[in-house]
């Protein structure tokens, strides 16, 4: 029976199921490398203790560099109670 139920088409190599994620590996390894090698920061900092924790000195970031999302609004109140479900 051709077609069927579990029939596999026989068309490809049969290495290339586990060469192309190897090959797709590779590739994002080799660009996180290249994208960590042209980050240029010269200081990658150090934490210091302080009263209370530790604190990063030096390093690539600066204060203005990060996002603080604005504290989300208070939920509104409805106008009127809800009747309660039967």
């Amino acid at each position: 029976m051709r077609g069927g139920v579990g029939h596999r088409p026989t068309g490809g190599p049969k290495g290339a199921r586990a060469a192309v994620p190897l090959l797709a590996a590779a590739v994002l390894g080799t660009l996180a490398i290249v994208t960590v090698e042209q980050a240029g920061c010269a200081d990658p900092g150090h934490y210091v203790a302080v009263p209370g924790g530790y604190e990063l000195v030096g390093g690539c970031l600066s204060p203005d560099d990060l996002v603080v999302p604005a504290a989300p609004a208070a939920p509104a109140l409805p106008a009127a109670p809800v009747p309660p479900r039967s």
